[in-house]
């Protein structure tokens, strides 16, 4: 089937008329510069700096009285980034095996949660490294700041060098609650393309664009669109998976929902009774809880093994809080993000124990007291002199 699309000016009048006139629940917005080298037909290309936090407003666009099941409750949203071309969309799980291979313990896409406003509940599920989610409330602000930390050259096929980036998406699928209380109702998905450089790098890709326009004729560059100083993400069909939610406990939501940041304590851990170690497995058993007490957090830790080390290191109050922040999310954190969330004393803190370097002992002394049966058999040994006894 011949799609109609408006390739050229005179088969404009031949799409839909209802498109024009549709109005769409949700609008998102991506507070980056679109690109001016592109055709006035073509989608839109946004340059983004790795590393860098770009802000997404999330925008009701609703009528009045339109999808009023919605008003005065949370709607999830999923963000991903994903690959633009349909190549590289066919081989995305071995793509995105190779990029944690080489780069262990980092993530795709983050949130930058301590600028972000109005997000609740966002979670970053550890098997998904392009992947994050959050709740938030179409009548209130919402701004979510986001981070990609993938660049598009890597994934380009190595050559001859100087190989043009892969383009990629950023994708937004938007879910309302069913009666079960789970988000699965899809309401809206929109999406547009983008190119990630090292930092600083979109910005002279930009520059160089805009140089290479001013150099066109006046009759060239009425074929290219502007540049727009944000991004408006455009309407897609909704991402594949994103039909069949998982509806486990994680990373999906349940219906309870606790603004962001909480800062509430869960007390102390409560410490099980140690098991009896035989003599036999004495030196590892020391050995683990040496490792368990003194053992820096990793970036491969499992956001499981984070809770376990804020735990033992005295920041209980904290483990709801970063519930699902995974070794590198915590490690990630700047001094200023620790201190903002939690306070000047606990952030410093919380900091300088992340950023501390484990001291490797010179010499660990094992000691283990007799055992009784051993005792009595050296007091008999000695004529029931037991004052003697040392060990």
């Amino acid at each position: 089937d011949v799609l109609a699309l408006p390739i050229f000016k005179q088969e404009e009048s031949n799409l839909p008329p209802e498109s024009d006139d549709k109005i769409l629940p949700f609008q998102y917005v991506l507070c980056a510069a679109t690109s001016p080298a592109v055709k006035l037909h073509d989608e839109t290309l946004t340059y983004l700096n790795q590393g860098q936090s770009y802000e997404i407003r999330m925008l009701d666009n609703r009528k009045m009285g339109e999808l009023p099941e919605i008003t005065g409750s949370m709607v999830k949203s999923i963000i991903r980034v994903v690959f633009h071309d349909r190549r590289l969309q066919y081989t995305e799980h071995q793509q995105l095996e190779g990029w944690r291979w080489n780069r262990p313990g980092d993530r795709i896409l983050d949130l930058d949660i301590p600028m972000s406003v109005g997000v609740v509940d966002p979670r970053a599920n550890p098997t998904q490294l392009n992947t994050v989610e959050f709740l938030w409330d179409p009548a209130k602000r919402t701004s979510v700041f986001i981070q990609v930390h993938c660049i598009s050259t890597e994934f380009t096929m190595r050559k001859h060098g100087g190989e043009k980036g892969v383009p990629f998406r950023i994708q937004i699928d938007t879910f309302k609650e069913n009666e079960a209380g789970e988000y699965t109702e899809h309401l809206h998905s929109a999406s547009c393309q983008i190119k990630v450089f090292k930092p600083k790098g979109a910005d002279r890709k930009q520059k160089t664009d805009r140089e290479k326009m001013e150099k066109r004729a006046p009759q060239e560059k009425e074929k290219y669109q502007p540049s727009y100083e944000t991004t408006i993400l455009t309407e897609c069909s909704p991402w594949p998976e994103a039909i069949y939610v998982n509806n486990s406990p994680s990373p999906g939501f349940n219906s309870s929902h606790n603004s962001f940041p909480v800062s509430e304590g869960n007390g102390s851990p409560n410490h099980q009774p140690e098991p009896v170690v035989q003599l036999a497995d004495l030196s590892s058993h020391l050995l683990r809880r040496e490792s368990e007490s003194n053992q820096n957090l990793l970036p491969t830790a499992t956001p499981q093994e984070a809770q376990q080390w804020l735990h033992r290191n005295r920041f209980s109050p904290f483990c709801r809080l970063f519930t699902n922040f995974s070794g590198a999310d915590l490690l990630k954190l700047t001094r200023e993000d620790v201190i903002q969330i939690c306070g000047p004393a606990d952030g410093i803190r919380l900091f300088n124990a992340l950023k501390a370097r484990g001291v490797r002992p010179r010499l660990t002394i094992y000691v283990c007291q007799e055992s009784q049966q051993a005792r009595d058999q050296h007091q008999k040994h000695e004529n029931g002199d037991g004052s003697s006894n040392t060990f």
